[in-house]
Parts: structure tokens; sequence; C-alpha cells
């Protein structure tokens, strides 16, 4: 059975890939991240190796011992921690850190996939054996949007590639085309309160993949915890980008979003 090594960030996505991977017939080793990576990983991957940011160097002599080639990274790591003193406990980390000319994520992430690279390491795509989890063109929910849903999801459409080609986000808040919350390091859950304190009940929330995404990581994800800060900011719509956003626990979402009035459109 061949292996496949997996670093694992948090919340389900890594757990999805590795239930997926081994339905396909693969040994899945995940290397897991203490404080971010669910203790659930442990029910779905075959080996877990747990590790601190300060011991990221252990993650490339895990994988060559356990003679592993190719390796997926899903789910995230909190941002957060980026500013921690954890980072400055590694060695590896704070070269390549300090070797960044930015610290946007594509900048980040492409510097940590190329030392894995320079490791012998192949890189897969982070949709590897998922792909039916990435929707297609089409309304999701039973409730269609309007006219003026239509209108603001197309405005946000625009919005939001043009934050992504920037690399500062993916998503954003818009409500009868005024821009209400664009994304930046606090994530999609935290954009999604700060909509609604500062737009109220009514939000439209548009999330896309960069121009240029780089399917290793960082793609967008939507999910069930997505639908319930929806329902907590009064939204009436949730709209991503078709084929290239990965839809967790995507019948239980739906079915709450009907039950709330919500509708789900990939666009």
């Amino acid at each position: 059975m061949e292996k496949i090594g997996l670093i694992a960030g948090n919340r389900k996505f890594p757990l999805l890939f590795a239930a997926s991977a081994k339905k396909k017939g693969y040994s899945v080793v995940a290397v897991a991240v203490k404080g971010d990576t669910s203790s659930a990983i442990r029910k779905v991957a075959d080996k877990v190796y747990w590790v601190s940011l300060a011991e990221f160097s252990n993650i490339f002599d895990i994988f060559k011992s356990e003679g592993i080639k190719k390796i997926v990274m899903a789910g995230q790591i909190s941002p957060f921690r980026l500013f921690s003193r954890e980072v400055n406990k590694s060695r590896e980390l704070k070269q390549i850190l300090i070797g960044l000319k930015d610290k946007k994520t594509d900048t980040l992430f492409g510097a940590v996939a190329k030392r894995l690279e320079d490791a012998g390491f192949s890189l897969l795509d982070s949709t590897t054996f998922i792909e039916e989890h990435l929707p297609k063109k089409g309304i999701l929910t039973r409730l269609q949007p309007d006219f003026d849903t239509w209108e603001d999801i197309y405005f946000g459409l625009n919005l939001a590639k043009a934050v992504a080609e920037l690399d500062i986000g993916q998503t954003v808040a818009v409500k009868s085309k005024v821009i209400v919350a664009v994304e930046a390091f606090e994530g999609t859950d935290n954009l999604i309160r700060r909509a609604a304190r500062t737009g109220g009940r009514g939000i439209v929330v548009v999330k896309v993949s960069k121009p240029r995404q780089d399917m290793r990581f960082d793609i967008p994800v939507v999910g069930l915890k997505t639908v319930r800060g929806l329902i907590k900011a009064g939204a009436r719509c949730l709209a991503f980008e078709a084929d290239k956003t990965l839809f967790l626990d995507k019948e239980e979402s739906i079915s709450l979003a009907d039950k709330k009035g919500i509708s789900i459109v990939a666009v």
C-alpha cells in the first residue's frame, strides 16, 4: 500500500482528505500540529506524529523515515501563531520567514512548499481525492437569490477577485452594492462577524479563489461553521466560486441554510 504524507492543519479539511485517501487505497501518515489539528485525526489517519511549530524541522525527518515522497497540505495553521514565540524557537521557520519579501499567504506557503520540494518531496494539490466536494456552478439551496441579491453577488464577485489578486483575502461582504467588509488577516468567520456589526442584517458574503490559485494550499473552504456564522449575522446569501471551493458538511449545511432562509450559490 502506497503511503502519502499529510501536513494536517485545523478543522475538518485534513480529516476529509485522510478519509478519502484511505478509500482510494493509500496509507496516510499525518503530521499534526499541536494546538491546531483536531485530535480526531487519530481516527482517520494510519499513523499520526504530533509536532509544535517550534519542531517544524521534524516534519522532514518524519516523512523521510516513513519513506514518503508525496505530501499534501490540508487545513490552516492559525495565522496569529506567526507572531508567537514558537516561531522564534524553530531555526527552520525563522530562516524561511526572514527570507520572505513579505508575509502574504502565497508568499509564506509558497516558501514552505519550495522547502519541501528542495528536500525531495512532491507537494500535491490539496484537492487530490476530494474533487466531489468542490461544487459545480448552480444554486445549492431551495431558496433562490432574488434580483437584488444577484446584483450584490456579482458586485461582490468582482471585488473579491480584485482583493484576491492582491493576496489580501478571498472574501468580501456587501449590501445593496456597498462594500461592508473585506477579509484580511482575521479570516472568514471573523469577517462575517465584523460585517454584521457594520452592515446589519441582509449582507451577502462572496468567497473566491485567487486568479492564479495554487491548489496545493490555501484553497477556499466553506462549511457548517460558515453557515452558522451567516445565521448569527442575519446574512441573506453565501456565494462562492464553483469548482474551486471546498464545501465541508455540504448536506447538513444546505439543510440548515434552507431552514433559516439563506441562499447558497456556486458561481
